[in-house]
């Protein structure tokens, strides 16, 4: 949870609010110092719904101590003495001075329940840019075994965090984030990505039998434009029952208008008629890029969507829950590919992680050739 920067011991209320909330906050418990008794309409929040420490030290210590007798609290300052001790051993920093401060700022201690609502917007909206932040650094972690379940798992936690945030702020329809989303990522080794979607194309050519295979790949799986289209060019030729080699995949690509961008015949020959491994296989590496470029892209929209405080709780439901749904989609297609069992459905749920990638298709494909 992020912090205000911690305050000079006796210069607590001199700090520069960060954010809004940190008035609502201040709001909030001096209406609790004031009025003990208002705690218990107030719900939905806990000390670490709080943006600053001391504010989470105080009120854990207003939770922690039993509520004073009212016309004894309107006399003396016992109870608020022990409020202050309370808290400072959390937060060294508190001041009899900040207590008095947090009361005389209290415009109206009735409506404490509605700034406790306010405090637990904005600690979803913070809760929601951890997730995201955390997720996304999952996508770009190098050294996991598996990134792809990993991945996942991760996504299955942020989806936890959206449903939490959804049953305290059940979303209204049509109610969209205003932030702009960014834009897809590229492809984070894209040498890589072109000479593997290469190989896929070129030995889906010579084995055209196989692309029914492989229906779980689209072309938008694919990180170049031209790629995505020849690949649209097999499926479509390989649909037909028509014939499928180089030339002919060639003559499919003018009719789609793929050679408008400038490329040469010859070189596209060349591609198609330098085949490897199996069509699984290069299918499979190119529909694991996609899902993560997926994934990353979900993760950033909804960093997006988190880090502008304009957004109240129902936006960030209604976004989140959009950009989930793309990776929900390739998910879906990664379990077909890999033979992996769907996760069942449930609402909360621990993470729920896919087993690991398999070739078993193209070991069996491979073998079936060498029978020919």
């Amino acid at each position: 949870m992020p912090h205000a920067p911690e305050p000079d011991e006796d210069n607590l209320d001199a700090i520069t609010p960060p954010q809004p909330v940190f008035y609502v906050e201040q709001a909030l418990l001096g209406a609790l110092l004031l009025d003990p008794h208002r705690l218990s309409n107030v719900t939905g929040i806990a000390a670490d719904s709080f943006s600053t420490a001391a504010h989470a030290a105080l009120y854990a210590a207003i939770n922690t101590l039993p509520q004073p007798d009212p016309a004894e609290h309107a006399k003396n300052t016992k109870w608020l003495d022990r409020v202050l001790a309370t808290g400072r051993e959390q937060a060294r920093g508190l001041t009899a001075s900040y207590l008095h401060t947090l009361v005389q700022v209290c415009p109206w201690p009735s409506h404490a329940p509605g700034y406790a609502r306010m405090v637990e917007a904005e600690h979803a909206r913070r809760r929601l840019l951890t997730a995201a932040e955390r997720f996304v650094h999952t996508v770009h972690d190098v050294s996991l075994p598996h990134p792809v379940q990993t991945v996942l798992a991760e996504a299955d936690a942020l989806t936890a965090v959206v449903d939490d945030i959804a049953n305290r702020f059940p979303p209204r329809a049509g109610v969209l984030p205003r932030t702009t989303a960014p834009p897809p990522p590229a492809a984070p080794d894209p040498a890589e990505a072109v000479e593997e979607e290469q190989m896929l194309l070129a030995t889906a050519t010579a084995y055209p039998s196989d692309i029914e295979a492989v229906r779980w790949l689209l072309p938008d799986d694919l990180t170049l434009p031209l790629h995505a289209g020849l690949w649209q060019c097999l499926t479509g030729l390989a649909h037909r029952h028509e014939p499928v080699d180089p030339v002919t995949v060639l003559w499919e690509a003018q009719q789609r208008g793929l050679l408008d961008d400038g490329s040469e015949p010859g070189e596209v020959l060349r591609m198609l008629a330098e085949p490897a491994g199996s069509v699984e296989h290069w299918g499979e590496r190119a529909l694991q890029r996609s899902l993560l470029a997926t994934a990353e892209h979900t993760g950033r929209r909804i960093e997006a969507y988190a880090g502008d405080p304009a957004n109240t709780p129902f936006q960030l439901v209604v976004g989140a829950r959009r950009a989930l749904a793309d990776i929900a989609t390739v998910r879906t297609r990664w379990q077909h590919a890999t033979g992996a069992t769907p996760p069942q459905q449930r609402r909360p749920a621990p993470p729920t992680r896919v087993g690991p990638p398999t070739t078993t298709a193209a070991h069996a494909a491979r073998s079936t050739r060498a029978t020919r």
